[in-house]
C-alpha cells in the first residue's frame, strides 16, 4: 500500500492549518485506496503516522460512526455516503448536468458520464445509463489519470500552453494499456489539437477495449468546469460513429447548460 505524502502547515502557507484534522483525513482517504479491511498497523504505516496517533484517529472515526471494527480490522460504514451525498446535492454542475446526462444516455442508448479534474486525475461524479444493462466498470467516484482519458484531456485543455507543458512534465505518465500515449511532446500536441477541435477521442488508452469521446463543460464566462463523455467497447462502436453520432449530442448538451453555470 502506498504511503500518503504528509504536507505540513508551513508548506501550505496557512497559519490556521490544523495538523490533527489533516492526519485524520489522510487516514480516512486510505480506505478508498484499498478494498480490503485494514489493520491498525496497515493504516499507520500507509499514513506515515505513529501507531498511537493512528489508533486515536480510528477511535474518533469509530465514535463518529464512519468506521467499524471487529477489534482487529477496520472498515468504513455506510455513513460515509452522507459525505458524498452532501457534495453531490450541493454541487451546481451535478445538479444541472444529471438531467442532461439522462437525456444523452436515452438518445444514444449508451452510458454518459460527468467528470471533474482533481490534480493529475479525473473523478466521475455523475453518470447515466440506458435501460439495457451494460457496465463499463466506471461508477461514481471512479478515478482515471487525466492525461490518457477523454474527459481529462479536454479539461487539461483549459491551461495555457506553457502551463499545460509544465503539468505534463510533472505528471506520472504510467501507461494504462499498450495503447497509452506517454510521449510528452506528442501528448502536449494532442491536447492542444483537441482543444482546438473542441473534443477529445481516446481509443483504448485508459482502459483495454474501451474508447470514449468527451467535450468540455463551460461556465457562462467560458471557463471549463467539467467534462462529459460517452464511451463504448471497441467491438460495438467505431471511432467514426462516435464522431458522427455521439459528438453532436455531447456538444448540444454542453451548449445547453453554459448559461446556467455560474
Amino acid at each position: 500500500m502506498p504511503k500518503l505524502k504528509r504536507v505540513d502547515g508551513e508548506e501550505r502557507g496557512n497559519t490556521d492549518f490544523i495538523e490533527s484534522l489533516d492526519r485524520g483525513l489522510r487516514v480516512f482517504e486510505l480506505f478508498g485506496a484499498d478494498a480490503r479491511p485494514m489493520t491498525l498497523s496497515d493504516l499507520a504505516k500507509a499514513a506515515d503516522l505513529p501507531r498511537a496517533t493512528a489508533r486515536r484517529i480510528l477511535f474518533t472515526l469509530e465514535r463518529a460512526g464512519y468506521v467499524a471494527s471487529d477489534g482487529k480490522l477496520f472498515t468504513l460504514t455506510p455513513r460515509v455516503l452522507a459525505l458524498a451525498g452532501s457534495y453531490l446535492s450541493s454541487n451546481q454542475v451535478v445538479t444541472i448536468l444529471q438531467p442532461v446526462l439522462d437525456r444523452l444516455s436515452s438518445a444514444a442508448k449508451e452510458i454518459s458520464s460527468l467528470a471533474v479534474l482533481d490534480g493529475d486525475e479525473v473523478i466521475f461524479i455523475a453518470r447515466s445509463s440506458p435501460a439495457r444493462v451494460f457496465s463499463s466498470g466506471i461508477d461514481l467516484g471512479y478515478r482515471l489519470p487525466a492525461f490518457c482519458s477523454s474527459v481529462g484531456r479536454v479539461m487539461l485543455g483549459k491551461f495555457a500552453n506553457n502551463e499545460l507543458e509544465a503539468t505534463i512534465n510533472a505528471a506520472n505518465l504510467t501507461p494504462m494499456t499498450p495503447y497509452t500515449v506517454t510521449d510528452k511532446v506528442l501528448l502536449l500536441a494532442t491536447i492542444i489539437t483537441d482543444r482546438e477541435k473542441g473534443y477529445s477521442l481516446v481509443d483504448r488508452e485508459a482502459e483495454p477495449g474501451f474508447r470514449s469521446i468527451a467535450v468540455p463543460i463551460r461556465r457562462y464566462d467560458g471557463t471549463i468546469a467539467a467534462a462529459i463523455n460517452m464511451g463504448a467497447h471497441v467491438d460495438r462502436v467505431s471511432t467514426g460513429e462516435m464522431i458522427d453520432r455521439f459528438l453532436p449530442l455531447l456538444k448540444e448538451a454542453a451548449d445547453s447548460v453554459k448559461s446556467q453555470l455560474l
